[in-house]
């Protein structure tokens, strides 16, 4: 049992949040919300020793282990994958080290009957104890399987971590994680960086093999699989519901009825109070009273209500020309790197309106095939766009091909026309954007800022054919119903690649599959996709 108790930050004159308490329960699947900027990021590190708050404490048992994976990390570039992963095991090899050196004395010394030798028969028979009571491991195979669940390939284990990128030494990362067999996984944003299949791999992880976990992430479909209870950070307090993301939302509403209306009580007894202070003012025989009742409303702590964003914003696309029948053709296309065969032979024709999505593994050529479409690199075989269509492309290196010194609001005033361009800030403001940043420049903003500004720009741009990847990253809850409701009232054809599937669930008519040098055509559902896929998984991969 974890105790979080009157703990808060303050800094610069502010106070984040103050005399927060809870505690985390053995196998409590917890969801920490709250608006960008409630502190919840600066609370989980708090939780995990990172940071210090400025009072309060967070209390564990002795022997606990609490492994935290943050948003942005970096592991060491000096050692292969395998390596990396296999420090999960760190402490138990040290303790074997350590134990094979007292035993390797034991066995050289011939002073039996010194203090020396008996201090070291003790010290190695108390670390023995803690040693096998250690239940014996295969720990190659246990990598293998973490290794292997969270998407990398048998000929990646002997590579070196410099070889990958960022997304890729956090599933390092997490699979040294998951591998202690920690008594609290604290996640920040857990699933920004893998793709759909892991986000599945990891959400049954946690639900079945893991103790207590402590999540915080913008991906509605995985924290109401995962979760079973849910604290928000708001305004400084916290509120602690025994529910998952869906029902807090629900009991959440009704939270803030009752404090509106006892708000309303108060401000009605308030006013009353004042008058009557105002109308016996200075009359002699009511003075004791008066004083009384202004005593009173002195002390009175004033009921707050938490803040919930009301604003409604309906967000089109802007009227482009309509394309033809069939805006992406592809036959019998092929494509390599040297020896290495991304896939051959695809054959896909996507029609005019429809809204398809590109799911498998990183790796599998779904960006490759989607560079293909865009004219980017050389194949074999046909890859065309139809007649009429105009793409807007969105993948992550869109954030570095903004003017870098345009302010946020200009970057997207110079692209919107018309009607929209009255409604800018309120369109940046679901994007995040909102009092004195929109006036910052490109230049300063940092790579997610970056992300959601690009995104924007794109919504206003009157295009025929929508190609998104990875398009939510970085978007929180609200900003992401927005993009939604845009696409789905979107009269053109979107390619979507994305791991969120609540995302993929509302706007994803067909899909296509990456895997084994393959595109695989399935006229099925996301949800029906997974479930398939899912169930293979489960016999290839038992789990940790």
């Amino acid at each position: 049992m974890i105790t979080v108790d009157k703990v808060g930050v303050e800094f610069t004159g502010r106070t984040l949040f103050k005399d927060i308490s809870f505690v985390v329960n053995p196998e409590d699947k917890i969801a920490l919300m709250g608006k960008n900027g409630a502190g919840k990021s600066t609370l989980m590190k708090i939780i995990a020793g990172v940071n210090k708050p400025s009072h309060g404490f967070v209390r564990s048992p002795k022997e606990s282990v609490i492994a935290y994976l943050p948003q942005h990390l970096l592991t060491e570039d000096s050692v292969t994958v395998r390596e990396e992963a296999m420090k999960a095991f760190q402490g138990y090899f040290e303790m074997k080290n350590e134990l094979d050196a007292l035993n390797k004395q034991l066995a050289e010394r011939t002073d039996y009957d010194s203090t020396e030798y008996m201090k070291i028969i003790e010290k190695a028979s108390d670390l023995g104890e803690k040693f096998y009571s250690y239940e014996e491991v295969n720990y190659d195979a246990e990598v293998e399987k973490a290794l292997f669940g969270l998407g990398f390939k048998r000929e990646d284990f002997d590579k070196s971590t410099a070889d990958f990128s960022g997304g890729w030494r956090m599933r390092i990362e997490l699979a040294k994680i998951l591998l202690q067999k920690p008594d609290l996984i604290l996640l920040d944003e857990p699933t920004n960086h893998i793709d759909i299949e892991s986000v599945v791999w990891l959400e049954k992880f946690l639900t079945e093999k893991a103790r207590a976990v402590i999540v915080i992430s913008h991906d509605k479909t995985f924290i109401d699989n995962i979760t079973t209870r849910t604290i928000e950070l708001t305004m400084g307090k916290v509120y602690d519901y025994k529910a998952n993301y869906s029902h807090y939302l629900q009991l959440r509403e009704e939270r803030r009825e009752q404090q509106m209306k006892a708000y309303k009580e108060q401000q009605k007894m308030i006013e009353t109070n004042k008058a009557f202070i105002e109308r016996f003012k200075g009359t002699y025989s009511k003075t004791n009273q008066v004083n009384s009742v202004e005593r009173m409303l002195e002390k009175l702590e004033i009921i707050e209500v938490d803040e919930v964003d009301r604003s409604s914003l309906k967000l089109r696309f802007p009227p482009a020309p309509r394309s033809g029948d069939y805006p992406v053709i592809v036959k019998e296309l092929s494509k390599s790197y040297g020896d290495h065969t991304v896939f051959r032979d695809a054959d896909l024709t996507i029609k005019r309106g429809e809204k398809v999505s590109f799911v498998g593994r990183n790796g599998e050529g779904k960006s490759t095939l989607i560079k293909a479409i865009m004219g980017e690199i050389d194949f074999e075989g046909e890859c065309k766009q139809g007649h009429n269509t105009h793409i807007g492309y969105f993948a992550q290196n869109q954030a570095s091909l903004l003017d870098q010194e345009l302010t946020v609001f200009e970057t997207v005033d110079e692209v919107a026309k018309g009607d929209v361009r009255t409604q800018i800030k309120n369109i940046l403001g679901a994007f995040m954007f909102g009092g004195d940043d929109i006036d910052k420049k490109v230049k300063v903003l940092s790579g997610g800022e970056r992300t959601r500004l690009a995104m924007v720009k794109l919504l206003l741009e009157p295009v025929n054919l929508l190609i998104l990847d990875e398009p939510t990253n970085h978007l929180d809850l609200r900003s992401k119903d927005v993009l939604k409701e845009a696409l789905k009232n979107f009269e053109g054809t979107v390619i979507l690649v994305s791991h969120d599937r609540d995302f993929l669930r509302t706007l994803s008519e067909k899909v296509f599959e990456f895997k084994n040098k393959r595109v695989i055509e399935h006229y099925e559902t996301i949800d029906e996709y997974l479930d398939r896929n899912a169930r293979q998984q489960i016999e290839e991969f038992t789990g940790i």
